[in-house]
């Protein structure tokens, strides 16, 4: 006869993980800037196509704001000081989950 010494053990481990806050850089809708600017700058500074951009502009005009990138705050902030400096408001706000 022979004895069974295999004991396995199962631990839970709770991991906390540093995760930095995401936000989201917001556009505003005004009555000064033509949609053609705001495609332009937003094709320029974010990077979007022409279609996202696009597409950004025309929520931006009927919502009153649009969150046209998501990303972390240092990575955004250039891109609303670009924007703001176009005449087009901008902000960059927190995600809150």
């Amino acid at each position: 006869m022979q004895n069974n010494t295999d004991t396995r053990f199962q631990e839970d481990v709770d991991v906390l993980t540093l995760t930095a806050s995401s936000c989201q850089l917001i556009v505003w809708n005004d009555e000064v800037n033509t949609f053609e600017w705001v495609i332009e700058t937003l094709m320029d500074i974010c990077g979007h196509s022409f279609e996202q951009a696009e597409q950004c502009a025309y929520i931006i005009h009927f919502k009153g704001k649009y969150a046209v990138k998501a990303g972390q705050f240092d990575d955004l902030k250039p891109m609303c000081e670009a924007i703001i400096d176009r005449g087009i408001n901008a902000t960059v706000e927190e995600v809150v989950s």
